[in-house]
């Protein structure tokens, strides 16, 4: 029975050890492909479009969208 217990014990340590290690190189992994992809960022900038810097005008006075509420409401 012990000799069971310490190969149930051995194969549960050698899976975490495997899971865990992988884990840790996937993470090494993805810290590396950040730090490429931001000195690749600098290196080839993004072109920004030409409509980018034109700002979107919100309407404050909510009497407009309160009258197509109302509107849709009694509309059959």
């Amino acid at each position: 029975m012990n000799e069971l217990l310490f190969e149930g014990l051995s194969a549960m340590l050698i899976g975490m050890g495997t899971v865990l290690s992988f884990l840790c190189l996937m993470i090494c992994a993805m810290h590396i492909m950040s730090a490429a992809v931001k000195r690749l960022n600098i290196i080839f900038p993004e072109a920004v479009p030409q409509g980018a810097n034109i700002k979107k005008v919100s309407c404050s006075d909510d009497s407009e969208v309160a009258a197509a509420i109302v509107a849709a409401m009694f509309k059959k």
